[in-house]
């Protein structure tokens, strides 16, 4: 039998998908890691991004700080982590996938702020708008595409590189995957990639309808064209 055939003869045994060890327990465990990852990762990212972005000053540095991150294994930043905190929580896990989501979170905020329309900032400025005003009424609006796709990049990151937490022994579909290299089933190990591809797409596909429903530009109604005035009668008198 082929990997591909007994990777689907795995997933569609009921067996594997309940209990301690089965697909749905360790699907929970996977999101759990994942949202609580990305929500802290966004509320320590993008508020100092956007004031920089706005600002324009330190963003520089901030960008290259945050990208120079990536550059670090995730899974020698986890194993560093379990040495120091333990593995008595979920700690480790968080904070390694906070730091490996932060890049894109301020690198897109920070670039989409600082590249709004000037026309339109300058405007809104010449208008009499405060500095909030003008960050949240006009740039932050404008920015919305460019920091969505950065949310939609670390969250589909982080899903990814959430795997790895099986190999320090903590949850998730990783685990799936872990076992089936124990146990030299080749069709779970291929089961359990599966599932993390899937998910990664579903959640791709997820934040691209919420950036449709949410971008503000959307939103707005569109302004009414003016009438356009009626013809003169051609025998009229000015």
């Amino acid at each position: 039998m082929s990997a591909v055939g007994g990777a689907w003869d795995w997933l569609t045994t009921g067996a594997n998908w309940s209990g301690q060890e089965g697909v749905v327990h360790r699907l929970g465990e996977h999101l759990y890691f994942s949202g609580v990852s990305l929500a802290i990762a966004m509320a320590l990212a993008l508020p100092p991004a956007l004031l920089l972005g706005h600002h324009g000053r330190g963003g520089a540095l901030a960008v290259n700080v945050s990208n120079a991150g990536r550059a670090v294994p995730t899974f020698a930043v986890l194993t560093l982590l379990l040495l120091l905190i333990g593995s008595d929580s979920d700690w480790p896990v968080i904070i390694a996938l906070v730091l490996f989501a932060v890049p894109p979170l301020v690198t897109n905020a920070y670039v989409g702020v600082r590249e709004a329309d000037p026309d339109v900032v300058e405007a809104a400025r010449g208008m009499g708008m405060t500095g909030r005003q003008l960050l949240l009424r006009i740039e932050l609006p404008l920015a919305f595409p460019l920091i969505w796709t950065g949310v939609r990049s670390a969250a589909v990151q982080v899903i990814a590189t959430a795997t790895l937490a099986a190999l320090a022994g903590f949850g998730g579909l990783g685990r799936i995957i872990t076992a089936g290299f124990n146990r030299q089933i080749t069709a779970q190990v291929v089961a359990g990639a599966v599932l993390v591809a899937v998910l990664a797409l579903l959640v791709e596909g997820l934040f691209v309808v919420l950036q449709r429903a949410l971008d503000p530009m959307r939103r707005r109604p569109a302004r009414a064209a003016p009438p356009t005035p009626a013809p003169s009668p051609s025998g009229a008198t000015r």
